[in-house]
């Protein structure tokens, strides 16, 4: 509930704090006058000064300055040098500080009832233009300190009438020339206001105080009148107007009232619900006094806490603490509230301290004392303390939300509405978009005539919305939760602190149920809730201020956490539905069998329950019983006790990552109240989309996203940290931070499983409707009449998951890049205003106009909208718009009309095609994206009619879509390729090869087909990916002009992949291609291409070309097999010829040293060579293929088994050459020499030998193969021989099977795969290859 956000220790007391509104900046003052300022996000430091004395740094920096600018001789003192003196007051000052105060005194002034309303809250104009201002008072200087460039000006007494500087105020209604204007009060008791365009005295307010100004305020009136009040040390508050022309120099007050004895410390504005607001002051008297700012009469006068004056006050609102109004502080250690007169109007400590801070930070007898303390305007739950010993952020529950619910709207009516608590009434608040503002949101014209669209401004929609009382009373006026069943019949409240809950009937506001319940949780299937039944929760023992020994209070946090122990484990989850006829009944008793007590309750399609987990439990976690903390925050008087008390959610911002969260949180089915799947850890709250079809769980930093149907599927998470609530609309997640409103768009995609699973439910579907068939006709339903049935198999392409988030508003302004010049020393005064100008500038240049005349929206997503302040209640998307309910029950509308948001939520929505309408209002350079959200989403095909889609997108959603003729389209664009593969283009390969630079026309052409080339081998993936999809579909026409160019593509030389050149070969033989095939083959072979050549040769079925290739590229291995295998004619010459080419590799390189030493080395390795005649002797290199005669010997008839023998290449006297057959177990990679073909099936080796070498015993003589069935064929898989070469690739290209037409007698299964091999040393291979006899034999 209270948890330490943040702590800064220092050593000296901190005695001014100021929050920055947007940033994590927070800047300080302690009693020596050191000024810091502290990031306290990241815990850094961002800058620190002396302002009292002189800071050294700023006054070097500021010499350096000068001389960077040419000024060499001081014209005197420098401001910097002056010493500071005592700093007065600290603040932030730039476009944000400056918006968000304006819009504050406007939405307070905007509650009465009197209220004069603008037409729309304009956004001020820039003041600051980028630059982040430190402005600090102290008594003799005001310091100017330009965060981002971190220059600074002093602005010393001096040019303010020479009196000392005691507090200041921003003012907002400026005349033209004057830029942002800051009032300072002095110790005479005159107002003087500073321009900061001109840094000179705008005007003094005089003729008010006769005391020293302690304290400004600026607020406006509910008339509209913008006022300045101030307090002095006469104890006088005196108004003045701060509306004001350009002539007015001297102003007089409007009204003066005595207000406290002894002098007024601060004053400060509070917005009433309902009312005109009011001032809150405090004295040196120790009273607070409250003042209405219409009548300026006293309301009310209390001493908030006796004996001690108070210091600081801050107005608040947090739906926690719904009796709440004012916190103050006075010099002890708790930070107290007050409460609003309609309750007790007594004052509680809202907290205490020393509880919050980390327990080494106070030193065991030192006190802690608060000196001051600041409420975050934006963020309520937010609160900064300045004590003796550092300071401390504390937050209050960031995650309760107001009580309220929104109602379903009926279907005709356009005005909506939702429901909530005040004090012990139910009321009704009813809102509508104000059309006579927004004429343009109803219908599809969002884009004014000025082209900016609605909300892409800073304008927030005008809303019309009043209340009405509910006749039925409510009986607690503490902390409520309120939520609407699934229906919208029914309306439930619980009361956690006291706890009670109540059920409504929302026609008739009957109650239909109510009982003991801390937390209640509806299903979003049907009207069942279940309750977390419970008794009353203990109260934490109070101990008395004498008695705080640490024995006392260990044992009455013991004596707590029991008794808390004991109540939470009594409390059983129930099940109750309410029927039509609006009587309640329990389903059941108790959910769950776990013992542990539970915390937490989840409503949804599934039920969640979190249990208490017993790993870690601290007597103060003990009485915390669930996620909603048992507070006795109101009904119960003045307790002694803090109304928020800190305790361990299990959330907590101080626990170290290494202590996951436990898993602690079960779902259960609603139907069966049997668990579903197993322990998750906890969430901070769930969201259910209505269809059942997306689930939400949000945790501290993230929020996981799954898909429901057709079965549980995690889709990923969204990094979201600190998210509140959401609420879905079809695709789209609405998320509320405590800073942002974003949306995230879901799309579960399709897998595999998703398939299987709608497979699997289709059958059992006919399954089903089969037995019922039967059950009613018998066995007869089984007879099909056989008929021509077209069975259409779908294909589902896969998608995966896709997850965006967009940020529709925030508190920061628009991000502006500061200028790194200092502002104008002189600004125009005539009539045109600079800033509006740059305004109009902007406004032209956000906007294009697309062809006739449509305004086109140029940013890819709207400027983020404001956020509305505090915590949220977001209602969903009506009427085009997100509708959002505030803390005051005000409704804000944020616009969703700019085309980049409209178009997603329509497709998000499932409107694909008015997505498309839309997306012309959306500049063209943002199409891309909007096409692969829209592919995202799963719709391909309305995305291709987005017209300003790049072409390779273009192509991607051509393919998905099944539109081949535009993805051929987008591909020869794409390729720069219109022109090449034409029959009639007069260039053939020799002529691109040949082509000269005589002609210029030629040139170009040249140019043309070599950039039209280039462009092929690029998208040479695509091309074949079209062409698969044009023959799966039989487009015949556009797969052949896609293969004409890959053709022309692949006669140039190194231009496409191996893998690519045999996968166009196979595709142009599929496609009957034949002379485009015989016309690339010829080209592979000019190219030296010897594998890719055959290839092709082998799918044309051209045995000859497929010699040929292989011959002309040298590889005479693969041609020598292929003619012995078919018989041809030229194998004896094949033969010759690759002998000569072993021959020539084996025989030894005559070296070029011949010394005594290299013969002498020669004849040790050749010891078996004694004389030239011998060497003469040895015989040639003779490698045939199997079942070939020898070409030098007679035909010798063979008997025996044939042997191979392991030799070295050159033989032993009386050895025959053989090749050497190991085991064929071992694998070596082919020789260089002679590569090894393979066969398209698996091969079977088995040696064969023509001759007939005599087996000695050292030589192995294994089994050969019958002589007369070896063919020596090798075999594709439908048995047709294609010898093919050796390559690194699988057999098979791209996944085909090699067809080709048959060219002889197929061979039959078993034919080995003969392989030629020469090993010159004895390195072991798989396959033998036979080898020629020697000549003796």
């Amino acid at each position: 509930m209270l948890r330490l956000k943040a702590f800064r220790p220092s050593t000296d007391k901190i005695v001014k704090i100021q929050l920055h509104p947007t940033h994590p900046w927070m800047v300080t003052a302690d009693d020596s006058d050191r000024v810091s300022v502290w990031n306290w996000e990241h815990r850094q430091v961002v800058y620190e000064l002396k302002a009292g004395g002189v800071d050294e740094r700023r006054l070097v920096g500021a010499k350096l300055e000068k001389l960077a600018e040419g000024e060499t001789e001081s014209k005197g003192k420098p401001t910097e040098a002056i010493r500071g003196g005592s700093v007065k007051q600290v603040n932030f000052y730039d476009d944000d500080v400056r918006f968000w105060q304006l819009w504050h005194n406007r939405s307070a002034a905007a509650e009465a009832p009197t209220a004069v309303h603008s037409s729309t809250f304009s956004s001020p104009a820039p003041s600051t233009k980028g630059r982040h201002f430190l402005v600090i008072c102290c008594l003799n200087k005001a310091i100017f300190l330009d965060l981002v460039t971190m220059r600074g000006r002093d602005v010393p007494k001096q040019e303010l009438d020479n009196k000392s500087l005691h507090c200041m105020e921003f003012l907002y209604r400026s005349g033209v020339g004057d830029g942002p204007l800051v009032a300072f009060g002095a110790s005479d008791g005159v107002i003087r206001v500073l321009s900061m365009i001109t840094w000179k005295l705008a005007r003094r307010y005089t003729g008010g105080h006769k005391g020293t100004i302690s304290c400004l305020r600026s607020f406006m009136a509910a008339s509209g009148e913008a006022l300045l009040v101030s307090g002095a040390s006469d104890g006088l508050l005196i108004i003045w107007s701060a509306d004001h022309g350009q002539d007015s120099r001297e102003l007089v007050p409007k009204l003066s009232l005595k207000a406290h004895d002894g002098g007024v410390v601060a004053v400060e504005l509070s917005r009433v619900m309902g009312g005109a607001p009011q001032l809150i002051t405090i004295g040196a008297d120790k009273t607070l006094a409250i003042w209405d700012t219409i009548s300026f009469k006293e309301l009310r006068r209390i001493k908030p806490v006796p004996r001690l004056a108070c210091h600081s006050v801050a107005s608040w609102c947090h739906p926690r603490a719904p009796n709440l109004d004012i916190l103050t502080c006075v010099k002890d250690s708790h930070i107290w509230a007050i409460e609003h007169p309609t309750y007790s109007a007594l004052t509680r400590p809202l907290c205490e301290l020393t509880t919050v801070i980390p327990p080494h930070a106070l030193a065991p007898n030192k006190k802690l004392r608060v000196y001051c303390m600041v409420a975050h305007t934006l963020q309520p739950h937010l609160v900064a303390i300045g004590t003796n010993i550092g300071v401390v952020i504390c937050e209050f529950d960031a995650r309760s939300l107001p009580p309220v619910a929104p109602l379903p709207t009926p279907p005709d009516s356009r005005e909506h509405s939702a429901v909530f608590v005040i004090e012990r009434e139910l009321k009704l608040l009813n809102f509508q978009l104000n059309n006579s503002v927004n004429p343009s949101l109803g219908n599809n014209s969002a884009l004014s005539e000025t082209g900016r669209s609605q909300g892409d401004s800073f304008e927030p929609l005008s809303v019309k919305q009043g209340k009405k009382h509910i006749s039925t009373p409510v009986p607690h006026d503490s902390y409520s939760v309120l939520s609407v069943s699934s229906s919208g019949k029914y309306l439930a409240i619980v009361w956690p602190d006291i706890p009670y809950f109540s059920v409504y009937k929302v026609s008739d506001w009957s109650i239909v149920d109510s009982g003991s319940a801390r937390l209640l949780a509806w299903d979003t299937c049907r009207d069942r809730f279940a309750i977390l039944e419970s008794s009353l929760p203990p109260r934490i023992p109070i101990i008395p201020k004498g008695s705080s020994s640490k024995r006392a209070k260990e044992a009455a946090a013991a004596q707590a956490a029991a008794a808390a122990a004991a109540a939470g484990s009594s409390a059983s989850v129930q099940v109750r539905i309410v029927l039509d006829d609006g009587t309640s009944n329990i389903l059941m008793r108790s959910v769950g069998a776990r013992s542990e007590p539970v915390i937490g309750l989840h409503g949804g399609a599934l039920l969640g329950v979190a249990y208490r987990t017993s790993r870690r439990i601290s007597p103060i976690a003990a009485t915390a019983i669930s996620t909603i903390q048992s507070m006795p925050l109101s009904g119960y008087g003045s307790s002694g006790l803090s109304s928020f008390s800190t305790y361990d959610d299990g959330f907590s911002s101080h626990r170290s990552p290494a202590e996951a969260a436990p898993q602690n949180f079960q779902l259960y089915s609603w139907e069966t109240f049997q668990p579903v799947g197993g322990l998750l850890p906890q969430p901070e709250w769930t969201a259910w989309d209505q269809t059942v079809e997306y689930c939400a769980f949000a945790y501290q930093q993230y929020i996981v996203i799954s898909s429901l149907r057709p079965q549980y599927r995690y889709l990923g998470d969204v990094s979201i940290p600190y998210a509140t609530s959401a609420v879905w609309h079809r695709r789209q997640l609405f998320v509320a931070t405590p800073t942002t409103i974003e949306v995230v768009f879901v799309d579960a995609g399709v897998t595999q499983i998703d398939i299987e699973t709608k497979k699997m439910k289709d059958e059992q579907k006919m399954r089903e409707a089969q037995t019922r068939a039967i059950s009613e006709h018998g066995e007869l339903a089984l007879i099909t009449v056989e008929g021509s049935q077209s069975s259409t198999e779908e294909r589902i392409p896969l998608r995966p998951p896709m997850l965006q988030v967009v940020r529709l508003a925030s508190f920061q302004h628009a991000p502006s890049v500061p200028p790194f010049l200092s502002l104008p020393k002189q600004s125009r005064v005539d009539g045109d205003d600079p800033w509006t100008k740059e305004a109009e500038e902007r406004r032209t240049s956000e906007v294009a106009v697309g062809g006739g005349g449509v305004s086109v929206a140029v940013t890819r997503f709207p400027t983020e909208q404001k956020r509305p302040v505090g915590p949220l209640v977001v209602v969903g998307v009506k009427d085009g718009v997100l509708w959002l309910i505030d803390r005051y029950m005000r409704a804000h509308a944020l616009s969703l009309s700019h085309p980049g948001i409209r178009c997603r939520c329509l497709a998000a929505y499932g409107d694909a095609v008015s997505a498309v309408k839309w997306a012309s209002r959306l500049g063209r350079e943002h199409h891309d994206d909007l096409a692969q959200f829209m592919l995202g989403m799963g719709y391909a095909t309305e995305a291709l009619h987005l017209p300003g889609l790049s072409k390779r997108l273009e192509f991607d959603l051509a393919m998905k879509s099944n539109d081949l003729k535009r993805a051929l389209h987008c591909l020869l664009t794409m390729s720069n390729s219109r022109d090449i593969g034409h029959d009639g283009t007069g260039l053939g390969l020799n002529d691109i090869l040949n082509l000269t630079d005589k002609k210029q026309d030629v040139t170009d052409k040249k140019q043309d087909v070599v950039e039209g080339v280039q462009g092929i081998v690029k998208f040479a993936k695509e091309f074949l990916e079209l062409i698969d999809a044009a023959d799966a579909t039989a487009q015949g026409e556009i797969a052949r002009e896609a293969l004409k160019r890959l053709a022309a593509a692949g006669s140039v030389k190194g231009a496409l992949q191996g893998h690519e050149l045999r996968g166009l070969a196979l595709r142009l033989a599929n496609h009957g291609e034949l002379t485009r095939l015989s016309g690339l083959i010829n080209n592979l072979i000019t190219l030296g291409l010897g594998r890719e050549a055959a290839f092709s040769a082998a799918v044309l079925g051209d045995n000859a070309l497929m010699e040929k290739a292989w011959q002309d590229t040298g590889m005479l291995a693969e041609a020598v097999l292929h003619a012995h295998a078919h018989g041809r004619p030229t194998l004896k010459n094949l033969v010759q010829a690759w002998n000569q080419i072993l021959q020539r590799e084996v025989e030894p390189t005559p070296s070029q040293k011949t010394d005594a030493t290299a013969a002498f080395l020669a004849s040790l390795e050749e010891p078996k060579l004694t004389s030239l005649a011998d060497a003469g002797k040895k015989p040639p290199i003779e490698i045939l293929p199997p079942g070939m005669m020898s070409l030098n010997a007679a035909p010798i008839s063979i008997q025996k088994k044939p042997a191979s023998a392991a030799q070295n290449a050159q033989p032993q006297p009386g050895k025959p050459l053989a090749l050497e057959a190991p085991p064929p177990t071992t694998t070596a990679a082919p020789d260089s020499s002679a590569p090894q073909p393979e066969s398209e099936s698996a091969p079977a080796p088995a040696p064969a030998s023509v001759s007939d070498p005599p087996p000695s015993d050292s030589m192995p003589t294994p089994e050969a193969a019958p002589p007369e069935s070896t063919s020596g064929e090798t075999t594709v898989d439908n048995g047709v021989p294609a010898p093919t070469p050796v390559s690194d690739e699988n057999p098979n290209v791209n996944g085909e099977t090699v067809q080709a037409e048959a060219t002889s007698d197929p061979a039959p299964p078993e034919a080995p795969s003969p392989v030629a091999e020469v090993s010159e040393t004895n390195t072991p291979n798989p396959t033998t290859a036979p080898a020629s006899g020697d000549p003796f034999l």
